[in-house]
């Protein structure tokens, strides 16, 4: 097997590379990015894999949900690369373990890229470009073109053979338990991500009234004292930063309720539900467009 063993050259890992460009070409509700990662190991696994069985099986091992940042995209090929080279070669690497690094690396690196790049790195460049282009300056746009291009490649080559070399590391300590240990802590890692990321993305707010019930004066904002105009305004504005309600009554929710117990708790069991109906075959879209009728005919009876 050692005189057979395949190596994925450089040349090989930059085509990935080249290919991740078109990460976002396919993408779609479903599962996101997922056409475009599968179209970016092509160039490898065409390499690992000469049979067409084997092949298929590692498209569809591509084919799940994936979404990151277009250009965070880089070490986590390049870990999957390094796995998907050991796979071929006989190393007992499990396709839960290469879903396993990459949802687990998926979570941490999504929020990175717009920080760096959309709000920092960008608008540096553009800054500097606009700032020549203004002046009548036809290399303005041009250096933008070049820089952001220059940095932007840079980035992703290098940090692809990072994730590379991280990834072989990981798979030639697989007697050691290493990999098992990553795989886990990497599941870990993104399940927590993905759970935390539930309140902030499903929102759901129930709109019926449980109680009402008078507030003491004193307590609101009495608005036929307030002065007229814009100092009026400046008053009930003053009044509210100190606490006082804008009506006469306490108004409770039946979402306030369900946020005492426990918040997010209605996002938390819709995304339970989903996740049933996924393991029941049902598909994503007829999902999507169930949530969306059942959500109006709810805000149109007023109870979201």
């Amino acid at each position: 097997m050692a005189d057979q063993k395949i190596k994925l050259t450089k040349t090989d890992r930059f085509k990935v590379m080249w290919h991740s460009q078109f990460l976002q070409a396919s993408w779609n509700y479903e599962r996101m990015q997922n056409g475009g990662f599968a179209y970016s190991m092509i160039p490898a696994l065409r390499k690992l894999y000469s049979d067409k069985d084997d092949m298929a099986a590692a498209l569809e091992r591509h084919l799940v949900f994936f979404n990151v940042h277009p250009y965070l995209v880089s070490p986590i090929l390049g870990v999957t690369l390094a796995l998907e080279e050991d796979k071929a070669n006989g190393a007992p690497v499990e396709d839960e373990a290469i879903q396993g690094v990459k949802v687990g690396m998926m979570g941490p690196l999504a929020g990175v890229g717009d920080p760096v790049f959309w709000y920092t790195v960008r608008p540096i460049v553009g800054a500097l470009g606009a700032s020549m282009a203004i002046q009548g300056n036809l290399l303005g746009p041009i250096l933008f073109f070049v820089i952001w291009n220059a940095i932007r490649l840079a980035f992703m080559w290098y940090t692809q053979e990072f994730g590379y070399r991280a990834g072989s590391a990981i798979t030639n300590d697989v007697s050691g338990g290493l990999l098992q240990k990553v795989t886990r802590g990497a599941s870990m890692m993104g399940m927590f991500v993905l759970g935390s990321l539930i309140e902030r993305w499903v929102n759901i707010k129930f709109t019926p009234i449980v109680s009402k019930t008078p507030i003491q004066k004193g307590g609101y904002i009495d608005w036929n004292s307030l002065p007229a105009g814009a100092k009026g305004i400046q008053q009930a504005l003053i009044d509210q930063s100190n606490g006082l309600s804008l009506t006469k009554f306490k108004v409770t929710t039946l979402q306030n309720n369900l946020d005492m117990l426990i918040p997010g708790l209605a996002g938390l069991l819709l995304t339970f539900f989903c996740m049933w109906l996924l393991k029941k075959k049902v598909s994503p879209i007829v999902i999507i467009i169930g949530i969306f009728i059942v959500g109006v005919v709810l805000h149109v009876l007023h109870v979201l």
